[in-house]
């Protein structure tokens, strides 16, 4: 491409290869939860659009029991434009409560129904008044991507089905905000992790999406929480908030997801201090944990003195901050692997950016790197092929979007991010104790491959 066709491109303010979607894909936050169902007030094609890119063709995960093919649409056309949307959207809700069986339904509107201005929200009130278990976002694509959908989702749920409390706390209870369900392909198992490790420490967790959550119970349980838990760079901070102001309850903010023992092991510690927990009991849940981890990483250790001469010594990271930020720790202080360049890509608020690049300036006690926020694919390769790694490629962690910039480099690629099109991913998880062998597995299997 010549330097003029590039400028071109750059006055459209055109993507190439997007690594996110729009608003109503908070869809699958909704489908997320056990026995909820999205309902979409928008335009044909639009929900198997976002079911086909972030549930299909991202680990082929599936649509699980209410996402999918199952998700009820308007499939608003020209007269909807016209006239309006809401005789359309109180009709097919009235159908949905009539063929499928869910214990909340989420309504969420799209770029057409949110432009003509349908009000949605006294549509869906005739139901509530009712005594139907159901709400609605406004999730038009102007909103923001599906992670700015996903907080307003999340909101709608607790400030709609939730509501009101003013009842006592349980202690050693906590809520769990993390990762983004589906668009981060690993979620199902990573949220499962999460779940343990906390137990393992002592508390009652409300993991809220996957299949380790209990549906909208969990939701309603949501005030009762002793506290908060934001597991994430910044997805969830504005619903922590959110909930201190409502419930009063307290958050403790947790930047990096935790993937192998040293960084899990220190999480786990800092959570037992805030929740006031039994330290001796968390210790030696701890104990046992390391144990087992570094079992496997001795046996591991063979291979790794052995091949030393033939792994990659730096790495790219290219994807959504929280699986960024958390791989780029754990290569730097578990493997000592050098990091090339880090590239973010789902377009975080600017409130959150400098918090996300400090914590890459103190990556290790003696490393610090640099962070790019960037959303466009030729960008980003642009990025990546303008840097000197050395003698030796680095090993890439990143989208399906870079087999073919791997190709060309002649280095490896594990994909870890949206979307993930080479990969079938059923329960896998990425993080924690048990999840980091996982990845070890992983990334030198692909390695060791590529070289035969």
């Amino acid at each position: 491409m010549s330097i003029n066709e590039e400028k071109n491109i750059r006055k459209t303010n055109s993507i190439q290869q997007i690594r996110y979607v729009c608003a109503i894909a908070a869809m699958h936050s909704a489908s997320a939860i056990p026995r909820v169902i999205p309902i979409t007030h928008c335009g044909p094609g639009c929900a198997d659009k976002q079911f086909m890119n972030v549930a299909f063709y991202n680990g082929f995960q599936g649509g699980g029991y209410g996402g999918g093919a199952v998700v009820p649409s308007t499939n608003a056309t020209e007269k909807e434009v016209v006239f309006g949307g809401a005789e359309r959207l109180r009709e097919l809700i009235a159908s949905s409560l009539t063929i499928l069986d869910a214990d909340l339904f989420v309504v969420l509107t799209g770029c057409i129904s949110d432009l003509v201005g349908d009000d949605v929200g006294s549509v869906v009130k005739e139901f509530q008044t009712q005594g139907v278990p159901i709400v609605f976002a406004e999730t038009g694509g102007f909103k923001g991507n599906n992670f700015t959908g996903h907080e307003l989702v999340t909101r709608a749920i607790i400030d709609q089905y939730v509501g009101d409390y003013e009842g006592p706390r349980e202690r050693a209870s906590v809520n769990v905000w993390s990762l983004l369900p589906y668009h981060n392909t690993f979620w199902r198992g990573d949220l499962t992790e999460i779940k343990r490790i906390l137990e393992g420490i002592g508390l009652k967790v409300n993991i809220l999406f996957g299949h380790e959550s209990q549906g909208v119970s969990e939701w309603r349980d949501i005030p009762k929480a002793q506290f908060n838990l934001v597991l994430s760079p910044w997805l969830g901070l504005q619903t922590a908030k959110h909930l201190e102001q409502k419930y009063g309850q307290p958050y403790l903010h947790v930047p990096v997801i935790p993937i192998g023992a040293k960084e899990t092991s220190a999480f786990l510690r800092k959570v037992t201090d805030f929740a006031g927990l039994d330290t001796a009991k968390a210790e030696s849940f701890i104990e046992k944990e390391e144990a087992t981890y570094y079992r496997y990483l001795e046996d591991f250790s063979d291979f790794y003195a052995e091949y030393w001469w033939g792994l990659p010594a730096k790495f790219v990271v290219v994807g959504d901050s929280a699986y960024n930020l958390a791989l780029t720790k754990f290569l730097v202080n578990q493997l000592g692997v050098i990091p090339g360049k880090q590239i973010i890509t789902e377009n975080p608020p600017e409130e959150f950016r400098e918090g996300i690049r400090e914590q890459y300036r103190t990556i290790a006690e003696d490393v610090s790197t640099n962070v790019e926020f960037e959303e466009d694919s030729y960008i980003i390769h642009q990025l990546i092929r303008k840097t000197h790694f050395g003698h030796k490629p680095p090993i890439i962690f990143g989208t399906t979007w870079e087999r073919d910039l791997a190709k060309e480099l002649k280095t490896s690629i594990v994909e870890v991010g949206f979307p993930t099109s080479y990969e079938v991913v059923l329960s896998r998880s990425y993080i924690g104790y048990r999840g980091a062998l996982t990845l070890l597995e992983k990334i030198y299997t692909t390695t060791v491959g590529a070289s035969a």
